[in-house]
């Protein structure tokens, strides 16, 4: 909305309105605005979660200061998503298919946890959500973001040619704008995954089929980060953290990769249009770090669902409008990490009891941060011990970080390596 405004001032030539034309000084204002509004609101929310006795309750699993957050007011997440959409809506162009997509998705899956949470929380009813409506609800957004990237003739990129004399690469040169279903795959140069290729088992019908795999695939991403940030949410500062991190990383491609100058130096897609995402990571980065003023340890409020599903699913939907989902894996390692540690826990459990009548486990408790949590001794069914004395929660938290930040480094390195 100032955008519009200061637009309307800059054609009066109003001093200093054209600034607002830029998009590092939007992205700059954005970053301010959502830290301040989440610090600044976190405090009235936090006390209108304390008076509505809206607090956490936790299960004893032996865990060292774990009983402690018990009554810890919860859904906390509200705090992130009005941090993130109130600059958004003030400083981004709000016509761009991208920036639509990614409010839909920040008010659909917010909507979402935050009907887990509240069923949990005000309603008792410790099961919160069924499960197999957070899929529909995920999928339904797999479906809304899948069909507009397919129907929306803004949604288009332009790629890269090489011209090479003598085998020498002398200049990049870009197609005209084209719907396009290719996607970047890291460390290999001139080689993009096209899921058209996906489908030529039915060459009559090749492109209605190459978009329902796109679709599909889209909504596998979109459920599998979001659950995967689900399952992280469970020590002070983690998620929130981990996030922030993954979102520096998701602005910098956003903006690469609209600037025709760094995606032909990089070699990789040009897409028009999304310079306006990297508004929106600076306010997704700042309405996180912005919580972490609450929630890092000991947490003064939790994420809960409301917060955890959202933020996995706007790093998802992010990364599949910029066509760099083949690089998840590795951003969201900790995500991943987490969600293949349980994954794991749960299959060998089942094998080894059905196997020996006595399930066994892999690590001492998962997701995977709880494993560091929990003290080791020879009275724990767990293929790996270590370490045998429990981690501080914080030093946890902090390790993960560091291993966020590189994973990070490394996804961003993947685009000069390729």
């Amino acid at each position: 909305m100032l955008y519009y405004l200061f637009k309307y001032l800059n054609e009066l030539d109003f001093p200093g309105a054209g600034v607002f034309h830029y998009i590092s000084f939007r992205s700059a204002v954005a970053l301010v605005f959502s830290l301040i509004i989440s610090t600044i609101i976190g405090r009235r929310i936090i006390e209108r979660l304390q008076r509505m006795q809206i607090g956490e309750t936790i299960r004893d699993l032996g865990l060292e200061g774990q009983m402690k957050k018990t009554g810890t007011p919860t859904m906390g997440g509200i705090i992130i998503i009005i941090a993130i959409i109130i600059p958004v809506l003030l400083l981004a162009k709000l016509n761009n298919i991208y920036i639509i997509l990614m409010l839909i998705t920040t008010v659909w899956l917010g909507c979402v946890g935050f009907l887990d949470d509240y069923i949990k929380v005000v309603k008792k009813n410790k099961d919160g959500l069924s499960g197999k409506f957070k899929i529909v609800g995920q999928i339904g957004l797999g479906l809304i973001v899948g069909l507009t990237l397919y129907l929306s003739p803004n949604a288009v990129m332009r790629e890269n040619v090489e011209i090479r004399k003598n085998d020498v690469i002398t200049d990049v040169v870009y197609s005209p704008e084209v719907k396009s279903t290719q996607t970047t795959i890291p460390f290999l140069k001139n080689n993009n995954l096209d899921y058209r290729d996906l489908a030529s088992f039915m060459p009559n019908r090749r492109t209605a089929a190459t978009w329902i795999i796109f679709v599909i695939i889209t909504i596998f991403i979109v459920t599998a980060v979001s659950n995967g940030a689900n399952l992280t949410d469970g020590l002070d500062g983690l998620t929130a953290g981990s996030s922030a991190i993954i979102g520096v990383s998701l602005g910098i491609l956003a903006y690469v990769s609209s600037n025709l100058k760094y995606a032909a130096y990089l070699n990789i897609m040009y897409i028009p249009g999304c310079e306006e995402l990297s508004i929106f990571a600076s306010a997704f980065i700042g309405a996180t770090i912005g919580f972490l003023w609450y929630n890092a340890f000991p947490a003064q409020v939790f994420m809960g669902d409301t917060g955890s599903l959202t933020l996995g699913g706007i790093i998802a939907v992010f990364a599949i409008i910029i066509h760099k989902e083949l690089l998840l894996p590795i951003l969201c390692g900790v995500f991943l990490a987490e969600s293949i540690s349980v994954m794991a826990q749960v299959s060998y459990f089942k094998f080894t009891k059905k196997k020996y009548g006595v399930g066994k486990r892999i690590f001492k408790m998962t997701p995977l941060h709880h494993h560091f949590q929990k003290p080791g001794n020879a009275g724990i069914e767990a293929l790996i011990q270590k370490p045998l004395m429990p981690v501080p929660e914080s030093k946890i938290v902090v390790r993960f970080w560091l291993i966020g930040i590189i994973l990070a480094v490394l996804a961003i390195a993947t685009l000069k390596m390729r």
